[in-house]
């Protein structure tokens, strides 16, 4: 059963036989520890489980850092000390799940940092108290860096209470999600590579709603799928849950079955600069109980919605969603719905400088039936939808501001009143305007 997986790491024999590169022999000499060294065999057919933690036990407590050569290192059930710094050759370095109830964890450590190594589930099953192939709980400071994780039979990495950051990854294979991050303390994802996982991508989420301040920018998330169904909570490229104060910026993202980037119940959020295409669902969402969303300069291309910022019957109110570009929607989505809008928005909400073509249903909505207050659409380009704008029309909703837009090439009219799905007035750019003194509709061009 064993002998079968080191085809994979090649023999790696130049590291057991002790020929390093001069540069890894001079740090060997000046302190670093070279786990060979100390008994591990790289490529050994036989568990190495109890060397490596006698190994980090003792580096943990002379503050050393750890050499691991190139090579497979079957272990599993490894628990990180208080300190932990151990790094590999990029790639060739691999720790290799060998089949109990979980790889490694790291419980209340003060540092922790792996760099350069492959950590490998082969496709395992973990535990059933297992919650990732790496684990990590009430860690001050975690580092992952320059690290490949596939095979994971749950989440790849799973994140309790912890701070530090999490870069230069390489995630595939997943059966949950990439990353899972709850409750963090001052957590950066950043440069990461995520593909083809089951359920999720980066998830960064709170047990009761609160500040987090995790920074998720400069990934590539691909081919996010939703194994487990539902109707959003999983299949999400990044979802921010209950997590206050986060900033996701600069990503580019595929492929999802649901959304690209989802805020749920997530206040304070800015959802800025990321190129999101082929999207099953509605790509960029802050939806539910949030106070404050700011969705700004962002590219969506390809998605069931475009940008949605609603729910004020739960609480959702407060933004900005302004210079995005949001194009080729589909009425097609994972679930029976409403489907083919390019921006939705329902409460204390401005709508400004956005570009928005081929939506097929609406281009911009504001409200949704009696859930509209204090909703500005100005400045807007909106081509080829199937309506221009919709504005909510039911008695009692709050002020509505649309001026200034162009509206061109939309089959079933420019700004149109609405009770619900029902049409009320086709064309309120007339005077129809005049008997709702809550909305101003003024200046806008509609060819």
């Amino acid at each position: 059963m064993i002998n079968r997986r080191f085809v994979l790491t090649g023999l790696a024999a130049l590291a057991g036989a002790g020929i390093l590169p001069r540069a890894t022999q001079a740090q060997t000499a000046s302190g670093i520890i070279n786990a060979v060294e100390f008994g591990l065999n790289p490529g050994a057919p036989d568990d190495q489980t109890i060397k490596l933690k006698a190994l980090l036990t003792k580096a943990s407590s002379s503050g050393q850092q750890i050499f691991l050569p190139p090579g497979a290192y079957i272990v599993s059930g490894v628990q990180f000390p208080d300190y932990v710094n151990l790094f590999g050759v990029s790639g060739k370095s691999r720790l290799l799940f060998g089949d109990k109830s979980g790889l490694i964890s790291a419980h209340g450590s003060n540092h922790v940092q792996l760099k350069g190594l492959v950590i490998d589930g082969d496709g395992r099953p973990l535990g059933d108290g297992v919650r990732g192939l790496f684990e990590a709980s009430n860690v001050a400071r975690l580092v992952l860096d320059d690290c490949q994780i596939v095979g994971a039979r749950k989440n790849a990495v799973d994140l309790f209470k912890c701070g530090g950051r999490i870069e230069d990854m390489r995630i595939s294979g997943a059966s949950d999600a990439a990353i899972f991050a709850a409750d963090s303390t001052g957590l950066e994802i950043t440069g990461n590579e995520i593909h083809d996982c089951g359920n999720g991508g980066i998830l960064v989420q709170r047990y009761e709603q609160g500040r987090d301040g995790t920074i998720v920018t400069g990934n590539r998330i691909g081919k996010t799928r939703a194994d487990a169904g539902g109707t959003g909570q999983n299949g999400n490229a990044i979802n921010i849950f209950r997590a206050n104060n986060v900033v996701v910026s600069n990503n580019v993202i595929n492929e999802s079955a649901f959304t690209a980037i989802r805020g749920n119940s997530a206040s304070n959020l800015q959802i800025t600069g990321n190129n999101c295409s082929a999207s099953g669902e509605t790509a960029i969402y802050s939806e539910f109980a949030f106070e404050g969303a700011v969705i700004a300069n962002n590219l969506v291309d390809g998605a069931a919605n475009g940008i949605s910022m609603v729910n004020f019957d739960s609480g959702g109110r407060l933004g900005t969603c302004s210079g995005n570009l949001v194009r080729n929607l589909s009425t097609k989505g994972p679930y029976p719905g409403t489907f083919g809008i390019g921006i939705s928005v329902e409460a204390d909400i401005s709508v400004t400088g956005n570009v928005v073509e081929n939506a097929p249903l609406y281009g911009i909505q504001l409200g949704w039936g009696a859930y509209m207050r204090n909703v500005i659409a100005t400045g807007n380009i909106v081509r080829t939808s199937g309506e221009g704008i919709y504005v909510s029309v039911v008695e009692g909703v709050g002020s509505a501001i649309i001026s200034d837009n162009i509206v061109q090439s939309s089959r079933n009219g420019g700004i149109v009143g609405h009770s619900w799905s029902d049409v009320t007035v086709k064309d309120l750019t007339q005077k129809r305007a005049q008997i709702y003194p809550n909305l101003t509709v003024e200046r806008n061009v509609i060819n």
